[in-house]
């Protein structure tokens, strides 16, 4: 086949600019091949470079005691004491799921599957945070149905538990949804696979499924806005089957106990051109392919094609080349391709031949950690004017609302879709705070939540940054758990506009001051740029995935309230109603500052919770809809009426930080106010479980009536 000129047009439309065209250039010292341009592009696009915001990244506290592998591998690894460590990322799939929804979620969910297993982990949770447009869009209800069922289709399948996530929809998401996907998985600590390459002359191995045309320029896809155009893109999406994917894992862990794997790399964006170019990238080797080595599911496929197929359930392996049969063994009897398609090199080369012929020849290092890196000009964001007169409302007419509205509504017709206790280790299923898993054949225990509140990001990005990160410190707190770590997927508009890339460096500076003095440090993540449709950016929503342990000699706080246990506040009363939930769904105004967080307080309010467990029977933190909505969620998660002493809008449905509420017996909330006393934490009895209806002050309403709204309005509006 003729490969086409390599034009203006063409450059432009492989997502590179001119100065980037004249370096490379200047690399090679003559015009690039086709497929080198392919490979160029793919590399240096945002997706996979990171170009726009390594910069940034490097700020990020990544280390502490606790940490076994931070940023640059294909996931996180954290330890968890007893020779074992939990292996966990948060990666987007937003365009390819707004263009082709199921398929777009689904490999998504298979993409982050493969990040752990590739580690050695076996994966033992998922979750996931999706963002979607307003209910009354006319695309949303497609996407949403889309979305959710590509999420559950391939983990359902897969066979790993989603304990938990986060949905919320907004009018900046009708023409670019987001779809982030966690998931989290056990190695031993001995037993940690990593994917540098090393060893001159060593096999490259191919593992398997077969390469077709599906996904072909997908990681360039998803480093550009949309347009009109946004249709003629689906070919990029990549097409996933979950049943490969479990073979592939099986195959992969089996293969990891035979000593055979010198490392080894998921094939996700950019596919062979990615894998093989940080192989050989952190390995400080060049690696050659053999193309026509490469089992294909499709005919005469170029080596264009085949360097840039985003074809999922594919890894790619340095083998030991004494234990290839034994090796090959393994893949024969998962009934997958293995094709030993390459090998490693002594030079700084990534040569490409196809039937003997050279398709590209490149510096190897030049590809990944010499590519470019901007500083891009950014603006702080201005802060917002102060928030006018909220006037006081029936609280419990105000809940009701909220109830209704598909941001506070039941989350249980979407997470009802996901299994969530397959593997039969499920401590606590989605619905009510973070998820948790018991770790197998241990008394240990894993806590997984993901939070952000994209408003508030929005309005003070350093805030907002810190925020995402202290309420999911709350959520593992909670439940009994030690925060350990994050991840994070940063989703943000065009890095071109310096109001965009202000918002990016100030939710950075928050999440970084978050993570030190809450001692969570980021060990994995994902950056999406350019989720814009028309010039229209989304809000921008940096999602923090956080993992906590429940050691083996600790109780995890999971019990219900009960009628006659004490309603207890810890933190300060409301007073905050900027960019509240009650604020934007009631009185439709996005207005205000967000709420400041106190991160000494934090720390210390949620050691406090850690601390005194044995004295709580439950406990969730306050965020969206203060006081409210904690208490309805908790009186509807028992089955309990509740009544809160006060009527006052702000104490109700402020929004200030840093606060949990607790429900204890009457002689557990004595000792609380003592212990709280010791601690220099403000505590304070605001009300109790008792009856049958939700009261706030002299408003009420029977319990039952509250929970039918609340459980209906997401399937009202989507089933």
């Amino acid at each position: 086949m003729q490969e086409p000129a390599i034009t203006e047009e063409l450059i432009e439309a492989h997502g590179i600019k001119p100065e980037e065209y004249a370096e490379i250039l200047r690399i090679l010292n003559r015009p690039p091949s086709f497929t080198e341009l392919g490979i160029f592009s793919a590399m240096w696009n945002e997706h996979c470079s990171y170009k726009s915001s390594k910069i940034h990244l490097k700020k990020l506290p990544t280390s502490g005691p606790q940490v076994i592998c931070g940023p640059g591998e294909n996931a996180g690894v954290v330890d968890i004491g007893d020779g074992q460590a939990v292996v966990f990322k948060m990666e987007s799939h937003n365009h390819p799921s707004y263009i082709e929804p199921y398929q777009g979620a689904a490999t998504g969910v298979g993409g982050i599957l493969r990040d752990v297993f590739t580690m050695g982990a076996r994966p033992i949770a998922a979750m996931n945070a999706l963002s979607f447009g307003e209910k009354d869009h006319p695309k949303t209800r497609q996407l949403v149905h889309g979305v959710v069922e590509g999420v559950g289709g391939y983990g359902n399948a897969f066979g790993v538990p989603t304990v938990g996530g986060e949905v919320r929809f907004h009018a900046a998401y009708n023409g670019n949804c987001l779809v982030n996907a966690f998931a989290a998985g056990l190695a031993r600590t001995d037993q940690i696979f990593y994917s540098a390459a090393s060893g001159v002359g060593r096999p490259v191995v191919y593992l398997g499924a077969k390469t077709g045309r599906d996904g072909v320029g997908g990681a360039t896809m998803a480093s550009a806005e949309f347009d009109e155009s946004i249709e003629e893109k689906r070919p990029t999406v990549q097409v996933g089957d979950p049943f490969t994917e479990k073979r592939l894992m099986e195959a992969c862990l089996e293969l990891m106990q035979t000593g055979a794997v010198v490392s080894i790399q998921d094939m996700g964006a950019a596919g062979l051109t990615c894998s093989a170019v940080e192989m050989g990238d952190k390995g400080g080797l060049g690696i050659r392919l053999d193309l026509e080595k490469v089992p294909q599911r499709e005919t005469a496929m170029t080596a264009y094609e085949m360097m840039l197929s985003e074809s999922q359930e594919r890894m790619l392996m340095v083998l030991d080349p004494a234990r290839e049969a034994e090796a090959k063994a393994v893949f024969d009897k998962w009934d997958l391709d293995f094709a030993i398609v390459g090998e490693t090199i002594a030079e700084d080369r990534f040569l490409i031949l196809h039937h003997g012929e050279v398709k590209a020849d490149v510096p190897l290092s030049r590809l990944s950690s010499s590519a470019p890196e901007y500083d891009r000009p950014w603006e702080p964001v201005e802060p917002p004017a102060p928030l006018e007169d909220v006037p006081q409302v029936d609280p419990v007419d105000a809940l009701k609302w909220l109830l209704q509205c598909p941001n506070c509504a039941s989350r249980a017709w979407i997470y009802e879709q996901y299994d969530s206790q397959v593997m039969a280790d499920t401590v606590r299923i989605p619905g009510f705070g973070a998820g948790v898993i018991r770790v197998h054949g241990t008394d240990k225990k894993l806590a997984f939540t993901s939070d952000v509140t994209p408003r508030y990001v929005q309005a003070n990005p350093v805030e907002g940054g810190k925020q995402a990160v202290a309420e999911a410190f709350r959520n593992l707190c909670a439940v009994g758990a030690k925060p350990l770590a994050t991840t994070d997927n940063l989703n943000f508009g065009n890095p071109e506009k310096p109001q965009i890339m202000g918002q990016f460096v100030g939710a950075l500076d928050g999440i970084g001051q978050a993570c030190t003095a809450l001692d969570m440090p980021i060990v994995s993540g994902n950056v999406s740029l350019y989720n814009e449709t028309d010039g229209q950016a989304i809000l921008p929503t940096p999602t923090i995935g956080a993992v906590g342990l429940i050691g083996a000699e600790e109780e995890p706080i999971l019990g219900l309230a009960r009628a006659g246990h004490v309603a207890l506040l810890v933190g300060g009363e409301g007073t905050h109603l900027g960019q509240s939930a009650l604020l934007a769904e009631v009185f439709n105004r996005e207005e205000g500052d967000a709420p400041p967080v106190d991160l000494d307080e934090e720390a210390k309010n949620g050691a406090f919770i850690r601390d005194n467990r044995d004295w709580i029977k439950c406990c969730t933190d306050l965020s969206d809809g203060g006081l409210a909505l904690a208490a309805f969620e908790m009186a509807a998660a028992s089955g309990v009426g509740v009544q809160i002493d006060s009527s006052d809008t702000a104490q109700l449905f402020g929004e200030d930080q840093g606060r949990y509420l607790i429900a204890c017996n009457f002689d557990a909330a004595e000792a609380l106010m003592i212990a709280a006393g010791q601690a220099g934490v403000t505590i304070a009895t605001v009300g109790r479980f008792t009856g049958e209806a939700v009261r706030f002050g002299r408003s009420e309403a029977p319990l039952e009536e509250l929970v039918e709204t609340w459980q209906g309005a997401l399937a009202a509006a989507f089933a």
